[in-house]
């Protein structure tokens, strides 16, 4: 049986090898099978992102009957932790421990937080919605409960994934570091997919005691995944309980970042295509609902459409920017591929099409993660000598920042725009319920052309960089 498991292992090994984008990340030291296990933290990440962007946004809108306008709000809560990406990735590396570790303490922490937000959210949302004896309580109660949830996940959820991040750089040698990130972000993309499948086929029958459920499941499986994920990765150094020296303050270390490789408008670009490609990240799922008529199941497998798209994206992305391609002409075609995308999801409606519908939304993820990976690849490559970590928490502050601000303005538009046409302010022809998202859809694409034109400087600005490095 031992040797069966062993041969197993070995196949297993070589399928990721083989199939796994970055899997070739692994090395002597950092074996692939370890290299795995610590990703799970980014397992736990995407199935938190799957519960409170792809699941509860639509039950809170169209089950429990909460305003779009609200539970924009709600989602985009725990993304006020985003802007101290960085500040955290800071403090672990400075951290000092009795125990000797700097990343394992952050990455409980984290955990707990997960844990905490995920074990009382279905409860507020309950008391949110009125539902049941839910409804004896103020309604602040609700929204209270609520906030304080997705904020505890938020900030979880951000700590989890920067300091998961930052050991992952860690363990791995210089040369693999950009291909390690990659293989963490191909993994959350693994673990979205998995997550809305399973989601989905749990809630097909939708009642509130399955909300509770599976919520409350999401919180168990978090602790488990992100236990075994840390378990014996960061070795301990009895050098460290007394604290390290600060060569240099954060505000030193960011504002030498800020000042080198045009870092400012590299990010620019960054926020303003994540928010053009994330204002439709609660409202996909309602439109597949109230315009579509979809049901709970097939509007929450939207989401592993999504991700299939991102992962396939990432996949062709990593394989041609492995040869030398710039990366932001990679990014590039992902904000041009985003905007044929957002079309089809527009006139998936007027068509009564799901099959389009299904289609422009694996497009979106397709384009986003041609996107992502070509910015983030950009930043690796370009960040100052000793800020990988920074430049890294830099680029996740500002994506996550800015999806959070679209998400947002996703809803709040949505909910202004229907008001409007229910009023038969815009005409009688727009008093329909798809007005509001397409309304949201056509200023992604409008952003996503302008993300275009922020791109092109830097296109023509790297190539020189790049023709030298070759």
């Amino acid at each position: 049986m031992n040797r069966l498991n062993q041969q197993l292992l070995r196949v297993w090994a070589g399928l990721g090898s083989r199939f796994l984008p970055f899997a070739d990340a692994a090395t002597p030291d950092l074996p692939l099978s370890k290299l795995l296990r610590l990703s799970l933290f980014q397992v736990s990440v995407g199935m938190a992102v799957v519960l409170l962007v792809g699941t509860l946004n639509r039950v809170m809108i169209v089950e429990l009957g909460v305003p779009a306008s609200l539970v924009a709000v709600m989602i985009a809560m725990p993304l006020v932790f985003a802007p101290f990406r960085a500040l955290i990735g800071f403090r672990s590396d400075t951290h000092a421990s009795a125990l000797g570790w700097r990343r394992v303490p952050y990455l409980w922490k984290g955990t707990m937080l997960q844990f905490g937000g995920l074990a009382m959210m279905p409860f507020a949302l309950l008391v949110l919605s009125g539902g049941g004896n839910a409804s004896q309580w103020p309604a602040w109660f609700g929204q209270l409960g609520a906030a304080l949830a997705f904020l505890l996940v938020g900030a979880g959820l951000h700590m989890t994934q920067t300091v998961g991040l930052a050991l992952a750089t860690d363990l791995a040698p210089v040369e693999s570091q950009p291909k390690v990130v990659g293989l963490m972000y191909v993994m959350l993309l693994m673990g979205m997919i998995v997550s809305s499948l399973v989601f989905g086929a749990l809630l097909s029958d939708f009642t509130p005691a399955k909300l509770i459920q599976v919520i409350q499941g999401a919180a168990v499986v978090t602790i488990v995944l992100n236990i075994a994920a840390m378990w014996k990765q960061e070795k301990r150094n009895p050098s460290r309980n007394s604290g390290t020296v600060k060569e240099q303050s954060f505000r030193d270390s960011w504002d030498s970042f800020c000042q080198g490789g045009n870092a400012v408008r590299r990010l620019c670009a960054v926020g303003l295509g994540t928010m053009a490609f994330s204002m439709n990240d609660i409202l996909l799922e309602p439109y597949g609902g109230q315009v579509l008529q979809l049901s709970v199941a097939a509007t929450t497998k939207l989401t592993a459409t999504l991700a299939v798209g991102g992962l396939l994206g990432f996949g062709l992305a990593s394989r041609v920017l492995s040869r030398g391609a710039d990366p932001f002409r990679m990014a590039g075609y992902g904000a041009l591929a985003g905007i044929p995308a957002f079309l089809a999801v527009i006139f998936a409606a007027p068509a009564d099409s799901p099959i389009l519908f299904a289609f422009g939304t694996m497009l979106i993820g397709f384009g986003a993660g041609l996107f992502g990976h070509g910015t983030l690849t950009a930043t690796m490559n370009l960040a100052p000598k000793n800020q990988t970590g920074l430049a890294l928490g830099a680029w996740g502050a500002v994506q996550a920042s800015a999806a959070g601000l679209a998400v947002a303005m996703g809803g709040i538009i949505r909910d202004v725009v229907a008001s409007m046409a229910e009023q038969d302010r815009l005409g009688h022809a727009l008093n329909v319920p798809a007005t509001g998202y397409i309304f949201v859809y056509g200023i992604e694409v409008v952003m996503l052309c302008a993300t275009l034109i922020a791109l092109a400087p830097l296109v023509r600005r790297i190539a020189p960089v790049a023709a030298l490095s070759r």
